[in-house]
């Protein structure tokens, strides 16, 4: 029986609704059965729809409702590759990339082509088709990836590039296949394109018009790329800037993704680039540990991908593989030559680059699968007239074991890399880190972004929860004031558990802020304090405010004091002063740590501007530790020159201060004028002070002595003197 042609038998379910409920009954108990069995949950999910499917026990037909959610669900894998990838080990890793690349698209094309037109005896033409489909693969197992949390390591980034240069090239190979070989059918008008069973777009066959054909796809496919870079970008911005309800955002994106696959398929190639692309484009957009990351991961695992795996499922037949060996040979000599062919490309490129085993181990899994991509093109060789029953049966088994070939050696990799990486924790990163952040929030406008910073600065790896606290003055006002508080910090918590990070609050009363948080700070046993500048300047004028100067004379570890004028994920540079000796500090590498992270995830560009022997420290740890920020060094010859730079601050860019505490060893005079440059030249701007860890303990302020003062006033007497002189002078 062809596979192509349904099984006359009405399936056992045609409601609807139960068919919704049959499948969410699959989602729900395939991850439980396959964990029973040690197998991972997406080969469960393929095994159901093989099950359920019309060539199995007939319950559910393969519908419009597989269709339409297997199509997002592919779509959804891609985008969430490109979301999640790491554009600049990209750009640094050019060479790699594109090596891998043509090595996983060209060795299988090779070998499978030369087996099937040698030992299947093959015509060219179907040979060719056969090595496109195993030159491309589907990244099946990427959501293993996700579940390990290993997204920007670089073995996974390597294999997500790779796969989208082969499928490229699949792709365009295919196009040009089918430019030669299209026959012209009788219905279609001349000239006019004909849309194939998988959404693909054929171009009319005609032997002189083939290479302005090729000609016309290639503008078309530039001028696609080029008005996505532009255009996506600044919408996106215009957006974010304007609107943040949760909902927007997310059906923006979505948007934004869906349009992307249908422009790519008008111009001729598969929707699947076009989801990809898109997500490279929104990538420094939407950070790994925001909300909008949190929900589009959510909704995609939880409902798209696994309707499109059980979908691919149900297109398998395992009855053939009974009908005779010749379908049995097929199906083991195509399996068996492409997996083969992408074996070579993943342990010959870990070799070349000089990668440890797992990594090849992890290249090998996620490029070695075969989905929906090869179905959309095994339909192009249907219509095309290359591809008998024979063949479709074979691809769409070779579908099933490169499936389950690729999500074991994933979840393996995964696993091993894993526990590589606890057993050999890199410097700096280890579990001896004191990190525990306090976020102290007052206004109910810029509390979100204080908690959001404080996400982006965490170390993901130990996963380690936050503290937010409230501090309300203990008078007769304090009882409105708690419970302004309370409701405050349960936004933040129910912001932070979009994100899925642990959140601790605290409504504190006191009658002296700045020791109601110094107290909080003891008691939670923190390591730093993410707070905001006062917004409310007709209450208190001063720049510090009521209480900050008291706070961080009275404290020696890390205080960041915040203002952004616009959202954080539309940064795009982050501009640092670092005043002389910063390197002899001791919160030198807890702050430099700090903002590498927060550019990291932002995939912003840094840019530092201080004395060349504090630029080398700073550029020597980052190329270390974090060698995918983008960072840049320019030298200050001396503080002084600090409101020069408010020229090159945009709209767009945060200006980060590295201050210090009074007789600390990178302290100068020229810093108590920073308040009034600040507001003199950076109003407006998104701003950023840090008051690094000191030496010393944390509870200097409980201490009575006669050498050293219990309160320090922002401007002292001799400053008012000098100013009061200098206005009197003619």
């Amino acid at each position: 029986m062809a596979l192509t042609t349904l099984l006359t038998a009405q399936p056992l379910v045609h409601d609807p609704t139960m068919i919704f409920f049959v499948v969410l009954l699959i989602i729900f108990f395939a991850p439980i059965i396959m964990s029973k069995l040690r197998i991972p949950h997406i080969i469960g999910m393929v095994l159901a729809g093989v099950l359920v499917g019309p060539y199995g026990l007939n319950v559910l037909e393969r519908g419009s409702s597989f269709e339409i959610f297997g199509q997002v669900g592919l779509y959804y894998i891609m985008f969430l590759a490109g979301l999640e990838m790491d554009l600049e080990s990209v750009k640094k890793n050019t060479r790699q990339f594109l090596i891998f690349g043509l090595l996983t698209c060209l060795v299988p094309l090779g070998l499978t082509y030369v087996v099937a037109t040698t030992v299947l005896g093959y015509g060219g033409a179907t040979s060719f088709l056969l090595g496109c489909i195993m030159a491309s693969n589907t990244l099946v197992a990427y959501p293993i990836v996700g579940r390990y949390g290993l997204q920007r390591h670089p073995s996974v980034a390597l294999s997500v590039g790779s796969s989208m240069i082969s499928l490229f090239l699949a792709l365009v190979m295919l196009a040009a296949l089918a430019t030669t070989q299209a026959p012209a059918p009788p219905t279609a008008p001349e000239g006019a394109s004909i849309v194939s069973s998988a959404g693909t777009i054929v171009p009319p066959s005609g032997g002189e018009g083939g290479a302005l054909d090729a000609l016309l796809f290639l503008l078309k496919l530039a001028a696609y790329l080029v008005g996505s870079a532009v255009l996506i970008p600044r919408l996106t911005r215009f957006f974010l800037r304007r609107y943040s309800d949760a909902v927007m955002q997310y059906i923006y994106v979505l948007g934004v993704m869906f349009l992307s696959a249908a422009l790519t398929s008008l111009i001729g190639l598969e929707g699947i680039f076009g989801a990809f692309f898109s997500g490279l484009v929104l990538n420094r957009f939407i950070p790994r540990v925001s909300p909008l990351m949190n929900r589009i991961e959510f909704i995609g695992n939880a409902i798209f991908i696994p309707y499109f795996l059980i979908g691919v499922g149900m297109l398998i037949n395992v009855r053939t593989l009974l009908q005779g060996g010749q379908v049995v040979w097929i199906v083991l000599l195509i399996a068996f030559i492409g997996t083969f062919g992408k074996a070579v490309a993943a342990y010959m490129s870990s070799l070349l680059f000089r990668l440890p085993k797992r990594d090849g181990n992890m290249m090998f899994g996620l490029t070695s699968a075969h989905a929906a991509g090869a179905i959309a093109m095994v339909m192009v060789g249907v219509r095309l007239q290359l591809v008998n029953d024979d063949i479709m049966n074979g691809v769409v088994m070779m579908i099933l074991v490169t499936c389950v070939v690729s999500t074991l050696m994933t979840e393996r990799s995964a696993q091993t890399i894993i526990v590589h990486e606890k057993a050999h924790p890199r410097q700096g990163m280890g579990e001896g880190d004191d990190e525990k952040i306090l976020v102290c929030v007052k206004y109910p406008e810029i509390a979100p972004q204080l908690l959001n910073l404080a996400m982006l600065m965490r170390n993901q790896r130990l996963s380690r929860g936050l503290v937010a606290l409230n501090v309300v003055y203990d008078d007769e006002h304090s009882a409105a004031g708690r419970e302004q508080g309370t409701r405050l910090l349960e936004q933040l918590q129910h912001q932070a558990a979009a994100s899925e990070v642990r959140v601790q609050t605290q409504v504190r009363l006191a009658s002296n802020i700045a020791n109601g948080i110094k107290h909080a700070f003891r008691e939670f046993a923190c390591s730093e304090i993410v707070m905001g500048m006062h917004v409310h300047t007709d209450r208190n004028p001063k720049f510090w405010g009521e209480f900050l100067q008291s706070l961080y004379n009275g404290l020696n570890r890390q205080i960041v004091l915040t203002r952004f004028v616009q959202p954080l994920t539309t940064l795009r540079r982050i501009q640092v002063a670092v005043p002389s000796r910063a390197e002899y500090e001791p919160g030198f590498h807890r702050w430099l740590e700090r903002l590498c992270r927060f550019a990291g995830q932002l995939d912003c560009r840094v840019e530092f501007h201080g004395r060349q022997e504090s630029l080398e420290l700073i550029e020597n740890y980052i190329r270390m530790h974090h060698a995918s920020v983008k960072a840049m060094y320019t030298p200050m010859g001396h503080w002084n020159e600090l409101p020069q730079l408010a020229a090159n601050i945009a709209a767009d860019h945060l200006f980060v201060v590295v201050t210090a505490r009074k007789g600390t060893i990178s302290y100068k005079t020229a810093l108590e004028r920073l308040p009034d440059e600040l507001q003199q030249h950076f109003s407006g701007k998104n701003l950023m002070i840090i008051f690094p860890d000191q030496y010393g303990n944390d509870t200097k302020d409980e201490s009575m002595s006669f050498t050293e003062a219990q309160h320090t006033e922002e401007k002292s007497i001799y400053e008012a003197i000098g100013r009061w002189l200098h206005r009197r002078a003619p």
